[in-house]
This record gives C-alpha cells, structure tokens and sequence, in this order.
C-alpha cells in the first residue's frame, strides 16, 4: 500500500470518532443543571444586595474579555493549523519568520492593554465597593472563632440614647476609628454559634445573622484564634477575619429571604463546620428580634477578638 493510501487509513478512525467526541462535549456543556435565566450570570447566584451586581459585572467583564481572547487565540491557532499544514507531496520546511519586530511587539503591547484595563476596572470597583460611609444605618462585629461565628449587633435596643455609652472591654479588638461612629446609647446585644448550632426554619446549620431589608449595615471582622474569611454567597463577596487586624465592608440587602454563608479560609480541622446563615427581614422585625435576643438575656457583647497593637492601629489610620 502506498504512503498515502497509509496515511488516508489511518485517518478514517479519527473521523468516525469524531461525530462522538463533539457528541460528548454537547453533552458536557449543556448538562449543568442551569437554566437560560441562569447563564448571563455565569455561575454566579442571584444578588441580594445592591452592591452585588458591580461584583456581578465585573465578573461578567473579565469572562467577555477571556472570551474575546481565547476566540482571537483559538481562531489564529486553527488559521495555522489549516492554512500551513505540512503538504502531502512536499516534504521542505516552510519559510520561518524571524525577529519580525512588529508582532513582537503586537504580543508584548497588547496582553499589557488588557491586564491595564482589567486592573483599572477591578481597582475601581474594588474602591467603591470597600468605601465607608460617615454613619451606616447598622454596625455589626462578625466574630470568628474555632469552629462558629458570633455576632454583636452595636444597636440602641432600647432606645434610650442615655444607656450604654461606654465602650465595653468586650469590644477592645475594634479600633477607635470604628468606635466614634457606633450610635448613641448602644448598649447591644449578641447571638454566638457552635457548629452544632441550627436555623430554626430551615434546619441549616449554623448561627443565624439577621439583617434589615434596605438599610446599610457595616461589618467589623475580628478574629479570636487564626484567619478566618467571611463569606455570604449571594452577597458575591467575602473578606478575610484577620486576628489583629480589622477588616470591614458595607453591604445594603434588598431581598427578604434565607441565605447561606460560610468560611472560605481554611482555618483548621473543623473548617467545614464553620457555617452560618443570614436572615433578612423588614426593619421592623429587625428591631424585635434585637429586642428578643434583649429578653432572652443576650445582652451586650461578646468578646470581639485579639486587640491590635498600636503600632498595627496607627498605620491603619495613616492608611484611611
């Protein structure tokens, strides 16, 4: 038989395989369990704060920019592949191209444009989304610990602006920066977790953390023990808990419901365990549940975490 009748021999396998391999690949990408509605989030769940959609477009920018890339990449490849394929009657090596100075340069210059602008949109959002405002609506100091997470609402619970004034010890690991705009008459109260703890409604494990619908809450992360990270999914953001550093972000929720939230930092044997959910309810179920835990005892606070030195307080305000 001759080369070529060889060569047209061997290729008949990989043609019939093909029709299956594509067959296969449909399958794969298609069998996600996502729905059409689900798909121009590309994987990400469904927002309930208004900060969310930023998070959300940017997501959606970095995969149209990936595309974008890998079609011009693929597209030029398959180009090559076709158009300089070796011939099947001549055997010489095709005309190398060297120290062409324009695509040197097209490759060197083009991938510092994308990652110029990729930085410029991510490092304006990330500004936004980390901005503080003067005097948030709600403070609460998430606090991690092995293996739970506890949580001091910084709340007039009573109302009497009289009552609670002064800073407890409990609260030491907060810097003072956060303390001048905790409200008057703060005399608070708190819920704290173990990892066999439930939500009550859904049997979820974990704390729960309630939150007002459309009113903006400011998080103060602190740590007890080691790096934790706090992580409510449909938020589309976490930030680390950071024992002797303070971490904070604001969030404002806009829709009612049950969600759930974990540590996304590997902390140590029981990881795992480290889950909790967040409630969002009205504003005024919001103040009676604070006004419940108030009856049921949990008043105040409890113990936020390792303080920061001052050399660590210090250079964080130069920072602010």
């Amino acid at each position: 038989m001759s080369p070529n009748g060889s060569d047209r021999s061997s290729r008949r396998p990989m043609r019939r395989k093909l029709p299956q391999v594509l067959t296969a690949g449909l399958i794969l990408a298609t069998a996600t369990g996502c729905t059409y509605k689900d798909f121009p989030r590309l994987g990400m769940p469904t927002p309930v704060t208004e900060e969310a959609p930023r998070i959300l477009s940017l997501w959606q920018g970095s995969w149209a920019a990936a595309l974008i890339t890998g079609i011009l990449v693929w597209g030029l490849i398959l180009w090559s592949v076709i158009f300089h394929r070796r011939s099947r009657t001549k055997v010489e090596v095709p005309p190398q191209t060297r120290y062409n100075m324009p695509i040197e340069a097209l490759y060197t210059v083009v991938p510092l444009i994308i990652v110029s602008v990729l930085f410029y949109f991510t490092a304006r959002d990330e500004t936004k989304l980390l901005s503080l405002s003067a005097k948030p609506a709600h403070t609460v100091n998430v606090v991690g610990y092995q293996w739970s997470w506890g949580f001091n609402y910084i709340e007039n619970v009573d109302g009497d602006a009289s009552t609670g004034n002064k800073i407890p010890s409990q609260l030491d690991a907060i810097p003072d920066r956060f303390r001048k705009e905790f409200p008057k008459g703060a005399e608070g109260v708190y819920d704290a977790g173990i990892p066999g703890t439930r939500n009550p409604q859904t049997g979820n494990p974990g704390p729960t953390l309630w939150l007002p619908k459309g009113e903006k809450v400011r998080f103060i992360l602190t740590s007890r023990d080691v790096i934790h990270s706090f992580w409510v999914v449909p938020f589309l953001m976490k930030q680390d808990v950071i024992p002797g550093h303070t971490n904070s972000f604001e969030v404002t929720p806009n829709q009612e419901g049950t969600f759930l939230g974990k540590c996304a930092e590997l902390c140590g044997v029981d990881h795992s365990r480290m889950l909790f959910n967040v409630k969002v309810v009205s504003p005024e179920r919001y103040q009676k549940h604070l006004e419940e835990l108030a009856k049921q005892g949990q008043k105040g606070y409890i113990p936020s975490g390792i303080a920061q030195t001052d050399p660590a307080r210090n250079a964080e305000t130069k920072k602010l």
